[in-house]
């Protein structure tokens, strides 16, 4: 809650940057309003009876035939024969036919249902007014506001206003969803008034707006150039005990990024997840098509950096566009491939020849990687073994977020052969694996005790520039020693960098020795410590006391301990203690105190 709050008064501080006039209008390609459309409405349930007062004394009755042969017809199947029928057929047909399906319970939620598949216009209406004259079935508020949004998606405005009159005569309740699909209609065919005298009328007849309808008419202000009205809209928004989703952020974005205000821009898209509203597909298409607009490369990479991690990738004229930007600015084009693995290679030009190496080729390994794309969707592994058998054969080599998903889908589900052929083909290749994947494979091999195949993975982690981390590397060699691999924990320490052999990783080593029965060896690595200016912690005492006291050295375990208490009595403040110092106490002795 803290970081809602904090993001909430971070995102009032922007409003001086949308009191600045002269700003082109906004214009999104997706409508906004495409969140009302996924609103459901839904039929009450029979309660369902309790399996204990069934009554069984009735002999169990065989199914006849004809049940057999005719089985129960789902909704959706019900849906999609009429969408089908209105799409496809005549009016006069189709009507004929709907008359003969006497098996259909005609109500609002089926009439809705086959309204939302969004048949042509023209049969829409007609449907409509055939469901209207149905015995015993009459429209509300749910029928109403889909035709509304038909004839409203088709520009045919007099149309969508006569059926908003409709709705007013017949007394239907006209709730926010209503009316935000009028307003954003009424705001996309040009009539910005109009809209803004709807979002009046809403307010006035005391129907409380929803966040889709602060987010929808912030949008329509913004795209006008009215941004400190939509700014005082967005403060009421929070003052109504609203959060902003996704798409309310995305606005306040791409209106930045129009400005030129990319920092601001960015700051709100790091907020925004800090308040746990994390930027979806849409909203990184609809920034990264503005900033390559506008050039911007900065606020682009980082955008990118983002949707790699996330796994989300562009749509493909973004992609072009991001492309041709890169290159305007002569900028690395090898993260925007990252991210949009599945695009093909044709659009990698002679230049970039450089940047990425020669492949098979392109209709051989577009096939092979969109089968493989194909697989992962799947999680058919089996196949993906196999193909990628074939591809090491071809000397192909792939994309490395590909590989790495391999490797992290075959270890989330404990398949180590699958994972060491994908490690093994990225070593033979010279590809360098997302640091996740590495870890993924790590934890995998030291579940199934393959320890040297861990020390392997390391080495070749480290070796491409990845960083283990000190309280990984700590929690590896001390497994490590749990296992009684002295060996395999010494190499893992030795490939550490020197900066990070500190006094956790010196302790957890001291550890392994002890632990093995060696304690002149375990001795004499704590001396090499001290030796290198690296002062013992709590932990590194217990460690040394325990492994002596269980060796049978009492006398020599009186020494440390009597170093132990003097360090306890001249202890320093938590602040002045090093990370490494927290780590071996929390690790080793439990505390970080």
């Amino acid at each position: 809650m803290r970081n809602t709050n904090d993001s909430h008064g971070f995102l009032k501080k922007i409003a001086f940057f949308f009191s600045i006039h002269g700003v082109q209008p906004l214009r999104y390609r997706n409508s906004s309003i495409k969140l009302l459309h996924s609103l459901r409405q839904h039929k009450q349930n029979k309660p369902i009876t309790n399996f204990y007062n069934r009554k069984t004394k009735k002999p169990f009755k065989s199914v006849n035939n004809e049940e057999t042969d005719n089985p129960k017809e789902y909704m959706r199947d019900t849906v999609g024969k009429i969408y089908k029928l209105l799409k496809y057929s005549t009016w006069d047909s189709a009507k004929q036919e709907l008359d003969n399906l006497s098996s259909i319970r005609w109500d609002s939620y089926t009439v809705n249902q086959v309204l939302k598949t969004h048949p042509p216009m023209e049969k829409a209406w007609l449907f409509f007014n055939w469901a209207s004259k149905l015995k015993g079935f009459k429209h509300d508020q749910f029928t109403y506001t889909t035709m509304l949004d038909i004839f409203g998606e088709a520009g045919r405005v007099a149309s969508m206003k006569h059926v908003f009159e409709q709705m007013q005569e017949k007394g239907l309740k006209i709730d926010a969803v209503t009316y935000t699909s009028l307003m954003h209609w009424l705001s996309s065919c040009g009539d910005v008034d109009g809209a803004i005298k709807v979002w009046e009328e809403m307010k006035g007849n005391g129907c409380f707006p929803t966040v889709v309808s602060y987010t929808a008419y912030m949008k329509l202000l913004f795209d006008n150039n009215r941004a400190k009205e939509a700014t005082e809209v967005y403060k009421e928004m929070l003052r109504s005990g609203f959060s902003p989703t996704c798409h309310t952020y995305t606005i306040l974005m791409e209106y930045l990024v129009g400005s030129g205000k990319y920092e601001e821009a960015l700051e709100i898209f790091s907020k925004m997840q800090e308040a746990g509203t994390q930027p979806d597909k849409a909203a990184c298409n609809i920034l990264v098509e503005k900033c390559s607009k506008a050039g911007e490369t900065k606020a682009l990479t980082l955008i990118l950096r983002y949707m790699k991690e996330s796994r989300l990738v562009l749509r493909y004229p973004v992609f072009l566009e991001a492309l041709e930007a890169l290159k305007s600015s002569g900028k690395s084009t090898v993260l925007l491939r990252e991210v949009n693995p599945h695009f093909s290679i044709e659009c990698i030009s002679k230049e970039e020849a450089f940047e990425i190496k020669p492949r098979a080729s392109d209709a051989s390994f577009g096939i092979d990687r969109g089968l493989l794309l194909i697989f992962l969707k799947k999680r058919n592994l089996v196949a993906i073994d196999r193909l990628l058998t074939g591809i090491m054969d071809k000397n192909m080599q792939l994309d490395s977020a590909i590989i790495s998903a391999i490797i992290k889908e075959h270890c989330g589900h404990g398949r180590r052969s699958g994972a060491l052929l994908a490690f093994k083909y990225s070593v033979r290749v010279g590809i360098i694996i997302e640091r996740t994947a590495y870890l993924s494979l790590i934890g995998i091999l030291i579940r199934s005790n393959s320890y040297a195949k861990v020390v392997n993975v390391v080495e070749t982690m480290i070796g491409a520039g990845h960083c283990l981390g000190t309280y990984l590397s700590v929690l590896l060699i001390y497994r490590l020693g749990c296992a009684r691999r002295a060996a395999c924990a010494a190499k893992i320490f030795d490939l550490l960098p020197d900066d990070q052999k500190s006094t956790a990783a010196f302790t957890a080593l001291i550890g392994v020795y002890f632990t093995v029965g060696n304690a002149d060896k375990g001795l004499q690595i704590y001396k090499t410590m001290l030796e290198k200016g690296i002062y013992p912690a709590l932990g590194t005492y217990n460690v040394v006391l325990a492994g002596l006291e269980n060796c049978g050295r009492i006398s020599e375990a009186g020494v440390y301990r009597k170093e132990k208490k003097s360090l306890q009595l001249n202890s320093r403040s938590l602040e002045t203690v090093s990370l490494e110092e927290k780590i071996c106490d929390l690790v080793f002795a439990g505390d970080v105190t």
